[in-house]
């Protein structure tokens, strides 16, 4: 979901089942990974500063 979304499909989600993992787990999972890839690109792209500490970026 995070470098290639365009690549995630009904496969990922057979495996995570076949893993042992409820619907309710993939579909939070989901959601964070979504939440964070949104945020991140926002603060990416409006220049936000990192906490304090958190190592610098390369």
């Amino acid at each position: 979901m995070t470098l290639t979304p365009h690549e995630a499909g009904q496969s990922d989600v057979d495996g995570l089942r076949a893993a042992g993992f409820s619907e309710e787990a993939i579909s939070d999972a989901a959601q964070v990974i979504g939440y964070f890839n949104y945020i991140n690109r926002v603060a990416d792209s409006l220049g936000v500063d990192l906490e304090p500490e958190m190592p610098p970026r390369d």
